[in-house]
C-alpha cells in the first residue's frame, strides 16, 4: 500500500467519524435516530396503523378481463394478505369510445370480476369491497384512489408488440403510473 492510499484511507475514516458525530447531534436535535438536519424536508415517521406497522392499509386494484387482469387481482390480494389491508377491486367500464350495447356487456362482466375478486379474497382472509366506475379508465382509477386514500395501486399490464404499441402508446397502467399520488404496482401475466 503506497502512502497516498493511506493518506485516503485515514481521510474516509475521520471524515466516516465526521460524518457520526454529526448524525448523533442530528439525532439530539430532530429526536429521530441518525438524521441530519440539512434544511431538506424529512416525510413524517409513523407510529404504523392500528394493525401494527403495516405499510398498506388500504389495496386499489384495478380488475380487467383477461389473464393480466386476473394476475393483478391475485397480485394486490398477496400484498393484502401480507399487510393485513383491505382491497377495493375497482373495475372501470369505459365509456368514452364504445355504443350503449358494449357498454351494457361490459357492466355484466366487470359485476362478475369483481365477485369473483370478493369469492377469491374471502378464500385467503382479505376484506374486499367491490366497486364500478364509469369513464375513462385512467382518470376513473385516479380519481377513486385519491377519493378513498388508496396506498397502493395494483394494476395488469400485457406485453406490448407491433402496432398496438403505435396506435395507443400509453396504456392505462403507464398513464396510472405516471400521475398517481400511491404507489403503482404493475403485474404482467407471467409474474
Amino acid at each position: 500500500m503506497s502512502a497516498d492510499t493511506a493518506d485516503i484511507e485515514t481521510d474516509d475514516a475521520s471524515a466516516a467519524t465526521r460524518t457520526d458525530t454529526a448524525d448523533s447531534a442530528a439525532s439530539t436535535e430532530t429526536g429521530v435516530p441518525n438524521a441530519v438536519d440539512d434544511g431538506t424536508p424529512r416525510a413524517p415517521r409513523s407510529a404504523g396503523s392500528a394493525r401494527g406497522a403495516s405499510v398498506f392499509d388500504r389495496v386499489l386494484v384495478v380488475t380487467g378481463d383477461d389473464e393480466v387482469g386476473r394476475a393483478a387481482v391475485d397480485a394486490g390480494l398477496d400484498v393484502a394478505a401480507a399487510h393485513g389491508a383491505t382491497v377495493d377491486a375497482l373495475y372501470v367500464v369505459d365509456t368514452t369510445e364504445h355504443w350503449d350495447v358494449v357498454v351494457e356487456r361490459r357492466e355484466r362482466t366487470g359485476e362478475a370480476l369483481v365477485e369473483d375478486a370478493a369469492a377469491r379474497g374471502e378464500a385467503v382472509g382479505v376484506d374486499v369491497e367491490k366497486r364500478f366506475r364509469y369513464g375513462t379508465p385512467h382518470e376513473e382509477v385516479l380519481d377513486f384512489a385519491d377519493a378513498h386514500d388508496a396506498d397502493l395501486i395494483v394494476v395488469g399490464s400485457a406485453r406490448r408488440t407491433g402496432f398496438a404499441r403505435l396506435v395507443r402508446p400509453e396504456t392505462l397502467p403507464v398513464r396510472v403510473q405516471r400521475d398517481a399520488s400511491a404507489p403503482v404496482l404493475v403485474v404482467g401475466a407471467d409474474d
